[in-house]
């Protein structure tokens, strides 16, 4: 049978949460729906976030989902999400988790599924990732200032995210490994500001179990290193919504400024937006803004929907 909300979330990182939270507490009923696979789950400690500064990103998502159940007009529940689709004047949504069906329809759906990123190939950067080896500049730089760092991006903006990454530490090499494309003027620019460009191929990350030590170039050269910054290319998964969503190069959903796509009664927010990952704290802003545009569009025709379902 197919249970009827006025909003599904799916998705409960700090947008989908924030999303959820508010549209409940505007007496809305709520279906959020996660997969429990959280892009941050290897990073010890989230920063920035106020009254929170320092607490696991997995603690954090726990008390969210616990705020959010806390309401009886929320549901929660975990699942995978395999299609999405417009169904007459609702949208229906279909996931499973372990053999169990979710069934739903709804007339507004928040799409805040988050992102999948991909590394450079080096086979230790995982172990290191989350303690030593970070991706968010704004979230963890500042336990890493005046440190030896390295900076292992491939990718064209290689230039601006250095010279980012350098306003924490006057210590910082830049590795393209031979990919990412580097300019005269852009050369320039990073030495200007005292950072090397190293473009030789990369072998792994050296380091034991007490940290990261160095960087290791397929020549055999070790450049010490106490920690580093890597820049992953950012993947939005999103085949299963069967709706026609304006993605830009990167493959990320333009919205307006409340999250809304060109399909009405779709919104999407999060990381899956343009300009991609950002800090937890302005992930769960503008899912609260979010919240507000949908409860606004919402205002009238639920029952019809209901009516319809039922």
């Amino acid at each position: 049978m197919t249970a009827v909300y006025d909003v599904v979330v799916v998705g409960a990182g700090p947008a989908g949460l924030s999303a959820a939270l508010n549209l409940v507490r505007a007496k809305r009923t709520v279906l959020l729906v996660d997969a429990n696979r959280p892009r941050n789950a290897a990073t010890l400690r989230s920063h920035g976030f106020i009254t929170r500064d320092g607490i696991s990103p997995l603690e954090l998502r726990r008390l969210g989902r616990e705020e959010v159940a806390g309401y009886p007009e929320a549901t929660v529940t975990q699942a995978v999400v395999d299609r999405l689709w417009r169904d007459g004047d609702a949208w229906r949504v279909h996931g499973s988790w372990r053999g169990t069906d979710v069934d739903a329809a709804a007339r507004a759906v928040v799409l805040a599924t988050g992102l999948r990123e991909a590394f450079p190939a080096l086979p230790s950067l995982r172990a290191f990732y989350g303690t030593d080896v970070h991706s968010c500049v704004e979230c963890d730089a500042y336990d890493k200032a005046g440190q030896p760092l390295a900076f292992i991006c491939e990718t064209d903006d290689v230039v601006d995210r250095a010279l980012l990454v350098g306003a924490w530490t006057d210590d910082l090499v830049v590795y393209t490994n031979g990919v990412a494309p580097v300019t005269g003027e852009g050369r320039t620019r990073l030495e200007r500001a005292g950072i090397r460009v190293d473009d030789r191929p990369l072998a792994d990350l050296e380091g034991d179990r007490d940290g990261m030590t160095g960087v290791r170039l397929a020549d055999g050269h070790v450049e010490p290193r106490s920690g580093a910054f890597v820049r992953p290319v950012w993947h939005a998964d999103l085949d299963w919504v069967d709706a026609d969503l304006d993605r830009d190069e990167q493959g990320l959903v333009r919205v307006d400024r409340l999250g809304r796509t060109g399909a009405p009664g779709l919104y999407a927010v999060g990381d899956i937006t343009p300009p991609g990952p950002e800090q937890l704290i302005v992930a769960a802003g503008h899912g609260a803004s979010t919240a507000a545009a949908v409860h606004r569009d919402l205002v009238g025709g639920l029952e019809d929907l209901r009516d319809a379902v039922q």
